[in-house]
């Protein structure tokens, strides 16, 4: 993971005018969403401030934390991915297996398990390498002024157009119904076999990274102070926890989990609609509620106010650490990666029903089995995204910024 160098943290008095025109976008943005669509939207933006300002404090990875693991056999970034699931699938089961949520009613993210899966998460693990960033990663990053990520955004969302074009012929491929931990065990037993997998999982890393090195790497240390939580930079275990509690409240608010890629096909149907292409005969937007969003606002949508959020949020973060800076200057390797890495990251999410947070994250905290599968094969993918990074990238695989 990435270990960050920052000056003695400022006070409030002392703020850049970067951190206070990024807050004030984002409450601003917040009020105009929650007056002019709902009270609710408005909510879920700032959650979606909050999410990128972890993130991006937090330097919380799946890429560049798988991506250290199959070099060099660091696992602490996968064990802080393991306390994060952990935890969600504590607060979540119960509450998805009542059905409700304070009252509310609530469902989980729990897909079919079929062909579609395997290819679409393989594909999403290659993109992560070469795209240089997860569906969260990308947002967070773009946010923290990374322009190169700008590039593997707008592929992105290409590439998730381009799936929902194809999803229908996929989905016609074999698959098993949606299965969860609830279904196959209860509520209680869900939790507990989940918990086994995850410290199975950090057990394994601990043995790989011993055999390897002979001892954990420690952790990086961090300014000590109040100010850090606003400054950073934070323990990574702080960003598990804070992300878990998030996905938590957006399950409370918006009846279901976190999702991020949804929104990128929604935003590309509405631009290839604009210059005159038709996007409603295609299977994937023959679901009534998909097919509603085309008609609406996207102000409406829920995964787009929160993507926004997050691309504020990690502005903000970005700028009260002094670390806005962005820059053009940009290998053309580097942009073809972003390019290729943008499409695969597309078109492999709209498979496989969602990303490293739709599927994976918030897939795993529902029970889902499918999110389970989506790991392996996405792993999988990364392993060959790795081995594929030296055609397009110089230097060591650890990243030295903050990244996905």
């Amino acid at each position: 993971m990435t270990t960050l160098t920052q000056t003695a943290p400022p006070g409030l008095g002392r703020l850049s005018p970067k951190a206070w025109f990024a807050a004030l976008l984002l409450v601003l943005g917040a009020l105009a969403v929650g007056l002019f669509v709902g009270g609710r939207q408005g909510w879920l933006m700032l959650i979606g401030g909050a999410l990128g300002m972890v993130l991006y404090h937090a330097s919380f990875g799946f890429t560049s934390a798988w991506r250290v693991f199959i070099t060099e056999r660091r696992g602490r970034g996968l064990r802080a991915q393991m306390v994060m699931l952990a935890l969600a699938v504590v607060l979540f089961l119960p509450a998805l297996g009542a059905g409700s949520l304070f009252g509310e009613p609530v469902r989980g993210f729990v897909s079919p398990i079929g062909v579609s899966v395997i290819v679409g998460a393989f594909l999403f693990g290659v993109g992560m390498q070469l795209g240089g960033g997860c569906a969260s990663g990308t947002l967070f990053t773009v946010g923290g002024g990374n322009a190169r990520m700008l590039i593997t955004l707008a592929f992105f969302i290409v590439g998730s157009v381009i799936g929902t074009a194809h999803f229908a012929w996929w989905q016609s491929l074999p698959a098993f119904q949606p299965t969860s931990m609830i279904d196959l065990f209860g509520t209680g037993g869900g939790i507990a076999a989940s918990l086994v997998l995850f410290a199975g999982i950090a057990a394994f890393t601990v043995v790989m990274e011993k055999r390897r090195h002979g001892q954990l790497e420690q952790a990086p240390r961090v300014p000590h102070g109040g100010a850090r939580w606003l400054t950073g930079p934070w323990p990574i275990l702080a960003g598990a926890i804070g992300l878990a509690l998030l996905n938590y409240l957006i399950l409370a608010l918006a009846g279901r989990p976190w999702g991020i890629t949804s929104a990128f096909a929604l935003w590309g149907a509405k631009a290839f609609q604009a210059v005159g292409g038709d996007v409603t005969a295609w299977g994937y937007w023959q679901n009534p509620g998909r097919a509603a969003s085309l008609d609406s606002s996207i102000f409406s949508d829920i995964t787009t106010v929160m993507n926004l959020g997050i691309i504020l949020g990690a502005g903000l973060a970005a700028s009260l650490a002094g670390r806005f800076a962005p820059s053009l200057r940009i290998p053309l390797r580097s942009v073809a990666a972003a390019v290729i890495g943008g499409l695969l990251l597309g078109y492999g999410a709209r498979l496989a029903f969602g990303c490293n947070i739709g599927a994976y994250f918030s897939g795993i905290a529902s029970g889902s089995l499918h999110g389970w599968l989506w790991l392996v094969a996405a792993f999988a993918g990364n392993m060959l995204g790795v081995r594929l990074r030296p055609l397009f990238f110089s230097g060591p695989a650890r990243p030295v910024a903050a990244s996905c």
